[in-house]
């Protein structure tokens, strides 16, 4: 192991999914995770979120994590829908994205 990797942090799609959900609460949304199953939707992002009359379909991926083809498509079909689905890789993303 170079020395220089000795002490990098990796971040973990777990902590990114941490992040989000702490801070949702901080902001009053009421949220919930989506757990995939037999008979689930493909593609359906991680988390909702409510607050105020806006639904956030939030899916959460670690820094340099990239969607599948479906969650693309089901992206795209909120988007159709006139939803707001945002993408989280970092807690900068979700300072941005969520106010």
């Amino acid at each position: 192991m170079k020395r220089k990797d000795r002490f990098k942090i990796k971040i973990t799609e777990a902590n990114v999914k941490d992040q989000v959900k702490d801070y949702l609460s901080l902001k009053g949304y009421f949220h919930f995770p989506i757990l995939q199953g037999l008979g689930a939707f493909k593609g359906v992002p991680d988390r909702i979120a409510v607050k105020d009359g806006r639904v956030l379909f939030i899916e959460v991926k670690r820094p340099g994590g990239r969607q599948s083809v479906d969650q693309i498509i089901f992206q795209n079909e909120i988007g159709i829908a006139g939803g707001e689905y945002i993408l989280i890789t970092c807690f900068e993303d979700l300072i941005n994205k969520i106010i």
